[in-house]
């Protein structure tokens, strides 16, 4: 007996521990793609609009606080766009309008951002067609300028080696950043496409006519392909911060950079699998250390334990990779609930992960694919975060790369009875149109004599853009202590702020 006590208390206190309560600063996103699903192209302007509404609301629920939505899937558009058509994911058919010329982009933007969310605006640079069977519409850039376009297995491709293609895209980004009020764009690992066995990319006609310009000889064609990515991500960057330097520009790459078997320098990681550096041309850590992009998230969609590409081994590895760029990590919703911990088989992966995702350094939140996988709640995925792992809400990880002075706390802060009832307000300090000055405000409730630590995300009532926020009376007997402060667009957040005592 003595024995068998022994060994469970083992048990027990080998036990990984996990934190009950989730950080205060934390990128919580959800990608939510186009293609591949074809609900929009039955569905009205309201039906899609109602859908929109349900979709945001249940990752509301779950303290998601930024969308990523494709909105360029294949060179056409899921918003109003007079460069390229609209997209065939939206309509059925390329170039067709939705009904009452609705605007996807610019209703979920609003719609975000009502609710206190993110909208990153989810682009590809280079496909045009995903198979043989898109029919592009007669406007299309194909028809004026086919010279600039490579077929490669069944997609048709922007050719990445011609500068007027990197101005194309650059082009697009511009007009969908100066005239949408997105936080960022974003693009995902499609660079160069996934090699197929057997078949060469058929750039060599620019290759030929731009590598010698470029001082590249004849046996670079790889380096010369990531230098036209590279060319590409720094336009694009440039172009973006002199548009609305405070849009961030963010990258979810393939999950491996390099196999360190590959690499003479050992910088990769104990992986053997497809490479963003050798198969992609995609230099994803020049990009960081360059400041060319403000966030990563490799997609580390594999389960702990995978024989080619374990999870544990590959998130300690982006980990260790510093750069001027945040780090989130890309969760593969099914294989984390399908696939049992390692060390303790009775539950699926969510524990390991959000243990090892919230406490290696460097890594400041997660971007779950998908989130309309998420919505399914698949083994209790939803449930688990909005009950445990994401029950407060929490703030974007500010981006001080970028701007890093706090702005200026609210004057004037009261409570006060009105005819909607009990209010607490407060007057802006600051230009409402200057993404340094105050953009949104933050609430905290303390308990009368509570020690006021506004690192406690339990402590959040409320993330509002609003002056005000009606406080929950009831019999006037209970005090408290309400703080309120004052963050930018960039996300830092005066460090005191303002406090009222008030009795409900």
């Amino acid at each position: 007996m003595k024995r068998t006590i022994l060994l469970l208390l083992a048990g027990i206190f080998s036990l990984p521990i996990f934190s009950q309560s989730a950080p205060k600063r934390e990128f919580r996103g959800a990608w939510i793609h186009v293609i591949g699903q074809s609900q929009y192209q039955n569905m009205s302007s309201r039906e899609m609009k109602q859908y929109f509404i349900n979709l945001l609301d249940n990752l509301q629920a779950m303290h998601v606080n930024a969308v990523i939505f494709q909105v360029r899937p294949s060179a056409d558009a899921f918003y109003y766009s007079e460069i390229e058509p609209w997209s065939q994911y939206l309509t059925g058919t390329q170039g067709k309008a939705p009904e009452d010329n609705f605007d996807p982009m610019a209703f979920l933007l609003e719609e975000t951002h009502k609710r206190m969310m993110e909208f990153h605006a989810w682009l590809n640079p280079y496909r045009v067609t995903a198979s043989d069977n898109d029919v592009l519409c007669n406007t299309h850039l194909y028809y004026q300028h086919p010279e600039r376009f490579v077929k490669y297995g069944k997609q048709l491709l922007f050719d990445p080696g011609l500068p007027e293609n990197r101005n194309h895209i650059c082009k697009v980004v511009k007009d969908i950043v100066s005239r949408y009020d997105v936080d960022a764009i974003h693009m995902d690992d499609y660079f160069y496409p996934y090699p197929i066995a057997g078949e060469k990319f058929p750039d060599e006609n620019s290759f030929r006519r731009y590598a010698p310009q470029q001082g590249f000889r004849a046996d670079q064609i790889d380096d010369w392909r990531r230098n036209n990515v590279n060319l590409l991500i720094e336009q694009i960057k440039r172009t973006i911060v002199l548009t609305k330097p405070w849009v961030r520009f963010g990258i979810s790459p393939f999950g491996i950079y390099r196999n360190k078997k590959n690499t003479p320098d050992g910088l990769g990681s104990n992986t053997n699998g497809l490479q963003n550096y050798d198969d992609l041309y995609a230099d994803i850590l020049l990009w960081m250390r360059k400041g060319w992009i403000d966030y990563c998230v490799p997609q580390i969609y594999w389960e702990i334990g995978h024989s080619a590409a374990d999870y544990e081994t590959l998130i300690r590895w982006w980990s260790k990779q510093q750069s001027k760029s945040q780090l989130y990590i890309g969760q593969d919703v099914e294989r984390t609930m399908k696939f049992s911990d390692l060390q303790f088989p009775e539950r699926n992966q969510l524990p390991r992960k959000m243990q090892l995702e919230r406490t290696l350094p460097g890594i400041d939140g997660n971007c779950w694919w998908s989130g309309y996988s998420l919505i399914r709640n698949g083994n209790g995925i939803a449930d688990s975060l909005r009950n445990h792992y994401q029950a407060y809400p929490a703030l974007i990880p500010a981006y001080t790369h970028l701007h890093k002075k706090t702005p200026k706390d609210v004057k004037s802060l009261k409570a006060e009875w009105t005819p909607n009832g009990y209010l607490l307000h407060w007057q802006r300090n600051g230009d409402p149109e200057n993404p340094e000055k105050a953009q949104y405000y933050v609430i905290y409730r303390f308990k009368d004599g509570e020690k006021t630590q506004l690192n406690d995300p339990s402590k959040i009532v409320a993330v509002t853009k609003k002056t005000s926020f009606l406080l929950p009376y009831e019999k006037g007997t209970m005090k408290y202590k309400y703080v309120v402060t004052s963050a930018d667009r960039f996300h830092n957040e005066t460090k005191k702020g303002k406090s009222k005592k008030v009795k409900l």
